[in-house]
């Protein structure tokens, strides 16, 4: 536990990869414009859409999806951080988000 990295929203760069493993429903009522979309059960067979070169900044809805995410990708060889309170922090921030339902964004 001790070795995962934790990042929160205000630390993101403006061009720091984020992947988030909320589910469909949770995505398309909102998101981070750009984000890689990946549900978690997907993540294992889908680890070739993932550039090992590149950090992963992991988010969910409050934190423990993307945690158990950074864990794993952690363990195989990636450098993952966990994005502390999810899309949560993220909303409460103010940061931007988009919709795939063209309604006002939200966090489920």
């Amino acid at each position: 536990m001790s070795d995962i990295l934790n990042v929160t929203v205000t630390e993101l760069g403006t061009d720091a990869l984020i992947l988030d493993v909320r589910e469909d429903y949770e995505w398309e009522a909102g998101h981070i414009d750009g984000a890689l979309h990946i549900p978690l059960e997907q993540l294992p067979g889908r680890l070739d859409d993932l550039d090992p070169d590149v950090d992963v900044n992991v988010i969910c809805r409050t934190g423990g999806r993307s945690f158990r995410a950074t864990t794993w990708l952690t363990e195989n060889g990636y450098c993952a951080f966990n994005v502390v309170g999810g899309m949560g922090a993220w909303f409460e921030a103010g940061k931007p988000m988009v919709s795939g339902t063209g309604e006002t964004p939200r966090v489920l």
